[in-house]
């Protein structure tokens, strides 16, 4: 059963990335006048549905980092908005839009403006469905700061592996652990619970209230959903991934 549950779902994905290569590519401007690009995908219920941005990590674009999730969660009933921020390469073989309109990959922090812009874009789209942000390592420390200043429009966000140090120290996210009023879901792989910087976050926002959740035998950022890359099933994440997102629509 196991193994035809895998087949059935690889077939799915495969059948969404053809289909994908005809998706809606989208552009809009940053506040700074930047390009930013995207790929729009609403599902077969329209905009009434729930819409759901994907932001990547470091090195990375959105289409390749959300190859595998990003089925899953229209196959759950969400449009998607699959985001290319200004800070991002070619990290899981794919190519970055964004970075390549703007000449070279920047710092962290300087992506923030590309993802307000995605959501403005979301904002006056016509979506009538509840909009939610999820982001990945360094866009997953973002997309906090994004819940807590953009509040009246997102009904939550997620963030896999959200980073705060180093590059991030001006934007980072653990200022918001107790201001933000967005629901916010915060999940690491255990592997990261060890390192002291990471276990002081989870516990700050754990204290916050925040929804938190620890995947066993996960990877970094949103590649803890993906089976491919942690080897190991990832459906106890997706289980607790998905309840959040129910409870809040």
């Amino acid at each position: 059963m196991a193994f035809i549950t895998h087949l059935m779902r690889t077939i799915f994905v495969l059948i969404f990335l053809s289909a994908a290569a005809g998706a809606n590519e989208v552009t809009f401007k940053a506040k700074d006048g930047g390009t930013v690009y995207a790929d729009e995908i609403i599902h077969t219920a329209g905009k009434s549905a729930p819409l759901l941005i994907l932001f990547h990590q470091a090195g990375g674009d959105g289409r390749a980092e959300y190859k595998y999730s990003a089925p899953r969660f229209r196959e759950a009933g969400y449009s998607l908005l699959v985001v290319d921020q200004r800070s991002g390469g070619t990290r899981f073989g794919g190519v970055n839009r964004t970075v390549t309109a703007h000449g070279e990959s920047t710092g962290y922090c300087e992506a923030y403006a590309d993802m307000e812009a995605a959501l403005a874009y979301a904002g006056h789209s016509g979506y009538t469905g509840p909009i939610f942000a999820a982001g990945s390592s360094y866009s997953a420390g973002l997309v906090v700061k994004l819940g807590a200043e953009h509040t009246d429009k997102l009904a939550g966000v997620i963030a896999f592996s959200p980073a705060a140090g180093g590059p991030m120290k001006n934007c980072s996210p653990n200022g918001f652990a107790t201001t933000t009023k967005t629901p916010t879901m915060i999940l690491r792989p255990a592997r990261e619970m060890a390192n002291p910087s990471a276990l002081a976050q989870f516990q700050q926002f754990t204290d916050a209230g925040h929804t938190m959740y620890v995947a066993n035998r996960g990877v970094h950022g949103s590649s803890m959903l993906d089976p491919a890359r942690t080897k190991s099933d990832t459906e106890a994440t997706w289980t607790a991934v998905m309840a959040f997102l129910s409870e809040l629509q």
